[in-house]
């Protein structure tokens, strides 16, 4: 895992009492990359509308989470329901680790890079911000590169 410091002012837009200055927070962005693996473990559709892709059916999920060697390191677990057929869902997911959780919600399309936003974390990520990249590697698997911001 990289880790980077960056360095960001926030401007306090009222007096802070006694004091009268700005305030300066430090923030530790890092990338963590991962795997889910779809291949294994959960996947269940839920047709709850017309018969076939419609808008309301869900997709359930559980499966393994791998690091970039391939090598298990936790769940990546959620769901997703359908939003417009074929294209979009709305979806949250939760990738378990042994050093905490990162939880996800957002727009995910079928095809293509999705940017879904990180709501919270515990453990190791409590407190982050940030967004997941996921991509479909076209074999069942999908590549989730975590940008993540946690102030210090």
């Amino acid at each position: 895992m990289r880790k980077t410091m960056l360095m960001a002012v926030f401007v306090v837009p009222f007096a802070v009492q006694g004091s009268g200055c700005s305030e300066a927070k430090a923030e530790e962005s890092w990338t963590l990359t991962t795997i889910a693996d779809a291949r294994s473990g959960i996947a269940s559709p839920v047709d709850l509308g017309a018969p076939g892709d419609s808008p309301g059916d869900m997709f359930v999920f559980d499966q393994p989470l791998l690091d970039e060697a391939k090598q298990t390191i936790g769940s990546n677990s959620g769901y997703c329901v359908r939003t417009l057929p074929g294209q979009f869902s709305e979806c949250q997911w939760t990738l378990t680790m042994a050093d905490g959780t990162i939880t996800v919600a957002g727009r995910e399309a079928e095809n293509g890079t999705s940017y879904i936003p990180v709501i919270g974390g515990t453990g190791t990520y409590l407190g982050v911000s940030g967004v997941l990249a996921t991509t479909p590697n076209g074999d069942r698997t999908f590549t989730q590169v975590l940008t993540l911001l946690k102030a210090k």
